[in-house]
């Protein structure tokens, strides 16, 4: 379960600059819910997935993840549960290692690193991890990551996030950087993988049928506020013009969020 309590966060405090990027954010998450995020350029999405890693700090409010406080841990202490991609491929890989040493530091999360040689069984279950991409990296284990093309690098990213399952999946706008076709795949291996684990997941997307198609919930943001909450089968029969129109035209007091189930 995650839980947000009351989380504010203000940048530039006390300067001509000041900015509240996030205001008294409330929502509780159950274990398997995938929550997909809407919202325009500075609504306070990518903040809400930098205070839940840690990479921010809360100004006020409580983050609690399966009974653990996190408020104050430091990001590298979250990263031991908390697994999360972002836009551009290139990060969340080593490009100079090969594919087996990327994997190999993937699956020793919440451990003490170390590249020490795997048994056969170790290896063959990389293969058959890899092989479920479906994109022939089973076959180039000793390709260094940094020949990878995008799509392969950010599946990669995916599978090693999901390698060892996380209690929590961050998905920042994985898909923004790809190809539409790669995009829908790197998706689909998300969804599936997801489902698979039953790993609570947030998700930002730009796309407002893709904030539709995948996930249980979806939450719109604004001005550092989750101003609407959708589920059940309000959320599965509503069209992707609904959603545009939902979007558009919300402008409701921020203490009366809108909740449609």
């Amino acid at each position: 379960m995650l839980e947000l309590q009351d989380i504010s966060v203000i940048f530039n405090e006390r300067t001509v600059n000041e900015k509240k990027a996030l205001s008294s954010v409330n929502f509780q998450l159950q274990k398997g819910d995938f929550v997909t995020i809407i919202g325009s350029n500075g609504a306070g999405k990518s903040t809400l997935f930098q205070v839940i890693s840690g990479a921010v700090l809360a100004k006020t409010g409580k983050i609690i993840l399966n009974g653990k406080d996190l408020t104050s841990l430091p990001e590298y202490k979250r990263s031991r549960f908390i697994g999360r991609l972002f836009q551009d491929p290139l990060k969340g890989t080593a490009p100079s290692m090969t594919i087996e040493e990327n994997l190999s530091l993937a699956s020793q999360r919440g451990k003490h690193f170390s590249l020490k040689l795997f048994s056969h069984k170790h290896k063959q279950e990389m293969i058959d991890a890899l092989k479920s991409l479906d994109l022939g990296l089973e076959n180039r284990l000793e390709a260094k990551v940094g020949t990878l093309s995008g799509g392969q690098r950010q599946a990669l990213t995916l599978l090693m996030a999901t390698y060892v399952t996380p209690e929590l999946l961050l998905l920042d706008e994985h898909t923004a950087a790809l190809d539409p076709k790669t995009a829908q795949k790197v998706l689909s291996l998300s969804s599936k993988l997801i489902e698979k684990h039953q790993i609570t997941t947030l998700m930002i997307t730009h796309n407002m049928e893709d904030a539709l198609k995948y996930g249980n919930k979806t939450f719109i943001m604004k001005d550092g506020h989750i101003i609407a909450y959708l589920e059940g089968e309000t959320r599965q029969k509503m069209t992707v013009d609904e959603l545009i129109h939902l979007y558009s035209t919300s402008t409701q007091d921020y203490n009366d969020k809108i909740l449609l189930r």
